[in-house]
């Protein structure tokens, strides 16, 4: 029997056995992300009358707690997280008030990712990555701004643009846009913009925008403008930053599965498209066991306090990863493996008419190789540094606009 087939058999029984969320369990993991989290902003803001590195550094304990907060957000958006869709739909839109993304909207373009992962023709993740023909086609110009565009360093202002610009520009420019269309008397059903797609979609825009601006002028009136949004985007910009190189790693590495619309497999993409992050314990908590990107591409419905469980039981199937590190020597606290799905026998990047992926992002003067996530993981505390002196410049900066 071949792999794929042999993953095919097993896959509705896997399903079957673990896709099976708890209302119980969801209510614990909002509850004991949450409650800490809170606990910080706490500690935040009454640390600003102590020290301001204190504050950097509890800014910075907010972090991993955000990024839960994101992943959290988004197994709602699957309907994963609770048994019950009314419980997804309002956790996920008070967890989307807090990262600073409209939930609803958002999932709806996540769920355009899982039914194209993989076929290059429809998407190639947000950096929009270029193959080694495309790149080698590029002038020098290009070349430049591609490589800067990917830098780690880069990343937490992708993020800000992404997560607390970007959802604010669209609700106002749509906003105003369909305010003209009535305005000329024409009937609000006929109106159409690229920044939703239906009507529902808007009024969960319009209820995040105006809860979350709610949220920052009520915090700013509490604690103060310069504090609050000192913390807040520093700490959001940081987390969403992380969230943007776990993306990128799951489905950028070395033959990873890239096809176009023709002979494009979903089942092939999540086995050869789709990484393993093998990491320790606590940072699977932070990344509510995001790591396991294979298993929950194979189905989204299987809850993240099961995917480990479906990964243990499919250990015998072809598609369970072999490990691969890389040549960074770290403290065994950060060092991770990282692990592709490569199925023996199966389509790899060149068997399909691309050579290879280009590196999303880097440290160095090239982009092809070592694979991603030995720059990654070489760069991890230098960047962890860099964004502490950041968030203190922010804050000092506050204190003596407030003096």
């Amino acid at each position: 029997m071949s792999p794929i087939r042999l993953v095919r058999e097993h896959k509705r029984a896997l399903i079957e056995r673990h896709a099976r969320p708890d209302d119980l369990s969801g209510l614990v993991q909002c509850v004991n992300t949450l409650l800490p989290f809170a606990a910080l902003w706490i500690a935040a803001v009454f640390s600003a009358g102590i020290s301001l590195w204190l504050t950097a550094a509890v800014t910075l304990l907010i972090v991993p707690f955000l990024v839960r907060v994101f992943v959290l957000m988004h197994e709602c958006g699957h309907g994963s997280l609770f048994r019950r869709g009314r419980l997804n739909q309002a956790a996920g839109f008070v967890l989307g008030v807090i990262t600073g993304m409209p939930q609803y909207v958002w999932s709806r373009h996540h769920a355009y990712h899982h039914s194209t992962n993989g076929n290059w023709a429809k998407y190639r993740g947000p950096f929009i990555v270029a193959t080694t023909d495309e790149y080698a086609a590029m002038g020098a110009g290009a070349r430049r701004y591609y490589r800067l565009y990917r830098r780690l360093w880069v990343l937490p202002l992708h993020a800000f643009i992404y997560v607390l610009v970007m959802p604010r520009y669209t609700w106002l420019k749509g906003s105003a846009a369909l305010l003209w269309h009535l305005l000329q008397g024409k009937k609000a059903a006929a109106f159409r913009t690229r920044y939703w797609s239906t009507p529902l979609q808007y009024r969960h825009m319009t209820g995040n925008n105006l809860v979350l601006l709610g949220a920052w002028a009520a915090m700013s009136l509490a604690v103060g403008p310069a504090l609050f949004f000192a913390v807040y985007v520093a700490s959001v910009s940081v987390a969403m930053a992380i969230g943007i190189v776990l993306f990128t790693v799951q489905h950028n590495f070395r033959h990873s599965y890239a096809s176009g619309d023709e002979g494009w497999d979903y089942d092939v993409a999540a086995i050869e498209g789709t990484s393993f992050l093998v990491l320790p314990r606590w940072l699977n908590w932070f990344s509510a066991n995001i790591a396991y990107h294979h298993v929950h591409h194979l189905s989204a419905r299987i809850p993240n306090y099961r995917l480990a469980r479906c990964h243990d039981d499919s250990s015998d199937l072809p598609f369970n990863p072999t490990f691969t590190r890389g040549a960074a020597r770290l403290p065994s606290l950060w060092r991770c493996a990282f692990t592709n799905t490569l199925a023996p026998g199966f389509s790899s990047l060149r068997s399909v008419g691309v050579k290879a992926t280009t590196i999303a992002f880097s440290g160095t003067s090239t982009f092809f190789s070592p694979p991603l996530y030995c720059t990654v993981r070489t760069r991890s505390l230098p960047m962890l540094v860099t964004l502490a002196t950041l968030a203190l410049v922010i804050l000092l900066s506050g204190r003596r606009s407030q003096s």
